[in-house]
C-alpha cells in the first residue's frame, strides 16, 4: 500500500505541476473565446440573448446620449477586441484595462436594473438576472488573468516538477540530486531524514548543496554582468558579485538552480 500511495502522490504532483504551468493560459483562452463569441452575436440584431439588457444598461450609463443601435455595435466591438487579445495574448495591457471597463457594464444592471433582474417569484432572479450573476465568474477569472499579466506575476510551486522517484541504492542524476537539495534547503533537519531514508550521508547532501549554491551564484553573476551564459565548472574561480546582488544570491541560495554545476561535479 505504501508503494501505491507513493505512486498516487507522484501522479498527483505531476498533474498539479501541469495545472500550475498551463491552467492560467487555458483560462485566458477560454475567457477570450467567451467574449469573442458573445461579441460576434451582438452584431446581429435579435440574435444575442443579452441584446435588450445591454441596450437598456448602456442607455442608463450614457444618459441616453448614444443611440441604442450604436451602443450595441460599440459593445460588440469592445468584446471582440478583448476576446481576440486574450486568445492571441497580444496587447494584454490594453485588453486588461478594456476588460475592467467591460466589467463595469456587465455588473451595472445589478445596481441600475434590480427590478428587471430579480423580478421572479419572491424576488428570485429572472433569466436575465441569472445571466448577469454568472458573469461574476468572468469577473474573478479576469482578476486572475490580470494578476499574472501585470508586473511579472505568475503562479509557481516551491519545488521542482516531479521526476523519476528517488529510491535508496539507485544512482542519482543531477536533477534528482538537486531535488534532494531543495527538499532540505528550507529546513536543514530534513537532511537527516533524507540521509536515513536513502542511505546518503549528510556530508554528501551538504556537498551537493554547496555545489548548487556556487553554480547558481556564478550563473547569476554572469547574468547580471550581461555576459553570455556558459556552463561553469565548480572549480572555476568565483565571479565577483556586483554591489546590490546580495538579494539575488540569497534567492539563488533558496532556489539553488545548480543543475549544471551538479552535472559537472559528477
Amino acid at each position: 500500500m505504501a508503494k501505491v500511495h507513493q505512486r498516487l502522490v507522484h501522479l498527483e504532483n505531476l498533474i498539479h505541476h501541469e495545472l500550475v504551468k498551463h491552467s492560467v493560459a487555458l483560462l485566458r483562452i477560454a475567457v477570450g473565446a467567451v467574449f469573442l463569441g458573445f461579441g460576434v452575436l451582438k452584431y446581429f440584431p435579435g440574435v444575442s440573448p443579452a441584446e435588450s439588457l445591454t441596450k437598456a444598461t448602456t442607455h442608463l450609463l450614457t444618459f441616453g446620449l448614444i443611440p441604442d443601435d450604436v451602443s450595441i455595435v460599440v459593445i460588440a466591438t469592445l468584446e471582440c477586441v478583448i476576446g481576440i487579445a486574450l486568445i492571441v495574448r497580444r496587447w494584454m495591457r490594453v485588453a486588461i484595462w478594456l476588460l475592467a471597463i467591460e466589467f463595469v457594464g456587465i455588473l451595472a444592471p445589478l445596481v441600475l436594473l434590480p427590478g428587471r433582474l430579480f423580478g421572479g417569484p419572491d424576488g428570485a432572479p429572472t433569466l436575465e438576472g441569472q445571466y448577469v450573476l454568472k458573469d461574476v465568474i468572468l469577473v474573478t477569472a479576469g482578476m486572475v488573468i490580470a494578476a499574472v499579466t501585470f508586473r511579472g506575476g505568475r503562479i509557481v510551486r516551491a519545488d521542482l516538477p516531479p521526476a523519476t522517484p528517488v529510491r535508496a541504492g539507485v544512482p542519482l542524476d543531477a536533477k534528482q540530486q538537486l531535488r534532494l537539495v531543495l527538499e532540505g534547503a528550507g529546513e536543514p533537519r530534513r537532511f537527516s531524514e533524507i540521509s536515513a531514508r536513502l542511505g546518503i550521508s549528510e556530508a554528501q547532501l551538504h556537498d551537493w548543496r554547496q555545489i548548487a549554491r556556487d553554480g547558481a551564484q556564478r550563473a547569476l553573476a554572469q547574468h547580471n554582468a550581461s555576459e553570455p551564459y556558459e556552463r561553469l565548472q565548480p572549480t572555476t574561480p568565483d565571479v565577483p558579485i556586483a554591489a546590490g546582488d546580495e538579494g539575488a544570491i540569497r534567492m539563488a541560495d533558496e532556489a539553488a538552480y545548480g543543475v549544471d554545476a551538479l552535472k559537472d561535479a559528477d
